[in-house]
């Protein structure tokens, strides 16, 4: 099976068991109602971007559904946590894209984010060819990778939270989530 879609999503969950603050999480992020197989990070050729909407209404209850799914969790009070999905997308149809997966403790959604952007990006680039310094910073060479045309699109999405002051279980996910072809 060769996806032809997928989407990110993003959520946050608190709860006094681990499990239940994973499965807030899932609803947060609307995907809880799905059987989630984790993949590694290859947006395969011609794979669509969609926004969640599209891609939620698309997913049937109990389907196998393949995410690359960033997690973190934490039960210590105040303590900042976050998980990040990069993308990079090629601008050839016929080439694959990357995802990557990262998750922090005191960053940021901005900082976790372009970690995780930059992450991908120059797994990409390194795949095709695209010359750059990696000790240049991120901003500098998402223009580069950009400019060589090979690299038609960034982004990111970001979920961070702070530890319940309680102590309760706080989890945070990120996800990109496949969809099959044969709905629309």
């Amino acid at each position: 099976m060769i996806p032809k879609y997928f989407f990110l999503t993003r959520g946050v969950g608190k709860h006094k068991e681990q499990l239940q603050s994973f499965e807030l999480a899932l609803r947060n992020a609307g995907i809880q109602h799905c059987n989630i197989v984790n993949v590694s990070s290859i947006i395969p050729p011609g794979c669509k971007l969609i926004p969640k909407e599209k891609g939620l209404k698309m997913l049937r209850p109990g389907e196998i559904t393949f995410v690359v799914l960033a997690r973190n969790q934490t039960n210590e009070p105040h303590r900042l946590i976050a998980a990040s999905i990069g993308v990079a997308i090629p601008s050839g149809k016929n080439n694959y894209g990357y995802l990557s997966e990262h998750h922090s403790f005191g960053q940021t959604d901005e900082v976790a984010g372009d970690y995780a952007e930059d992450l991908a990006a120059t797994m990409l680039a390194t795949t095709m060819g695209i010359p750059f310094d990696p000790q240049t910073a991120w901003d500098e060479r998402k223009q580069q990778f950009r400019a060589s045309g090979l690299i038609i699109k960034t982004t990111n999405i970001t979920q961070s939270a702070t530890g319940d002051k309680n102590g309760l279980w706080t989890t945070v996910i990120a996800a990109a989530v496949f969809v099959p072809g044969r709905r629309t």
